[in-house]
């Protein structure tokens, strides 16, 4: 039987930057070390004390010499915005090995003034590159929404209901001053926003920010000598499918997203009815509607209807992105690590938006174009 990881580890530290958006005289790596700094003041911890370091998007050895720290332990796992949930995954096992005392999660990244931050380069000859590039698919847009079509044609999904996602995540943002979009929207003003990739419209699609946060993990013992309220690790769960859009095993659910969802849950040993809070990376507003599906919320098909209905907007039954997420609040290419900070905040009773007797958080995301995932469940109840 697989080894109860259950309150083992717990989150200590967590900060962002100190702004989101646009900061264009910050280097890239320069967030990485704005972030580090705020997570490990919020933790109340010495720098001497970190031991492990995990980041993506820079090196990690880069981010190690910026912070004049020498971990023992490092992680530079990097597939893309949900990295950092599985940076977590690792934590908890570096951290109940004994590999480590202290394990830092560092994000920062230029994505909209790109100070720092390399350029694209040649994909010719990568394997999108080669077979689906040439057919007129390159970049997020055009890419990530292929598979919603599908959906549509098999459940039924319609525009509208994809809009819905927009709007509640916004209803959600206008409760939060850092969020990026705050004034409200209705389905008609998402449908009129430009066309970008059908059926995206401009509304649809996440922002480019710059920005960055941290994490600081430790054992639960430990943790109980920090000032602020532990955030215990109830259960995570990595995955990965497929590297071109064009060969996931079925368009309408992503293989990366139930294995990862999967594992999370059996580690976890909680029902759906236990979840009070979602963090669904929402890249574009279809994303949190297969999210929603593979955590098995709802069956296949019925996320549309969920959104549209109003259960994840404020009031509903099941609050979700409620920092303004991906779509309002921020996104600077690799989302993952601001949707952990919102299920932290959450549980700690920090957030802008803060909702009433959070226990259990769940963060879960895409890495790529639904080609890998990582979900983490966490809870603020004690072991």
């Amino acid at each position: 039987m697989a080894t109860d990881l259950r309150k083992k580890i717990a989150i200590i530290g967590a900060a962002e930057t100190d702004t989101v958006g646009a900061i264009p005289d910050i280097t890239q790596l320069g967030l990485h070390g704005q972030a580090a700094r705020n997570a490990i003041r919020d933790a109340g911890i010495d720098k001497s004390q970190i031991d492990g370091l995990a980041c993506a998007g820079e090196s990690v050895v880069s981010v190690a010499d910026y912070l004049d720290i020498q971990p023992r332990y490092i992680d530079g796992t990097s597939v893309g915005g949900s990295s950092f949930m599985i940076h977590v995954a690792h934590a908890v096992l570096a951290l109940e090995a004994g590999y480590c005392n202290y394990v830092l999660i560092t994000h920062g990244e230029s994505g909209r003034s790109r100070v720092g931050r390399g350029g694209f380069g040649s994909q010719s000859a990568t394997i999108p590159g080669q077979f689906e590039a040439p057919y007129g698919t390159f970049g997020p847009p055009n890419t990530f929404t292929v598979p919603i079509v599908a959906h549509m044609k098999k459940y039924g999904t319609t525009e509208e209901q994809i809009a819905s996602v927009a709007v509640a995540t916004r209803a959600w943002a206008a409760k939060n001053p850092r969020a990026m979009f705050r004034d409200p929207i209705t389905v008609e003003d998402v449908l009129a926003s430009r066309m970008i990739a059908w059926p995206i419209h401009l509304l649809e699609c996440c922002l480019v920010t710059d920005g960055g946060g941290a994490l600081i993990l430790t054992t639960a013992d430990r943790a109980r000598d920090f000032k602020k309220p532990p955030v215990y690790i109830l259960g995570t769960g990595e995955g990965a499918e497929n590297m071109m859009i064009s060969s996931m095993h079925d368009f309408t659910e992503s293989l990366a997203f139930k294995n990862a969802a999967t594992r999370a849950f059996e580690q976890a040993r909680i029902d759906r009815s236990d979840v009070d809070h979602l963090m669904l990376y929402d890249a574009f507003a279809h994303t949190p509607m297969y999210g929603l599906e593979a955590l098995g919320f709802v069956k296949p098909g019925e996320s549309g209807p969920f959104f549209a209905a109003g259960k994840s907007a404020p009031g509903g039954e099941l609050p979700i992105n409620t920092n303004g997420g991906g779509l309002s609040y921020t996104h600077t290419g690799m989302y993952g690590m601001f949707a952990l900070q919102e299920s932290v905040r959450q549980l700690r009773g920090e957030a802008a938006a803060q909702l009433d007797d959070v226990k259990v958080s769940i963060a879960h995301g895409p890495a790529g174009f639904f080609a890998a995932s990582g979900t983490v469940i966490m809870t603020n109840q004690a072991p």
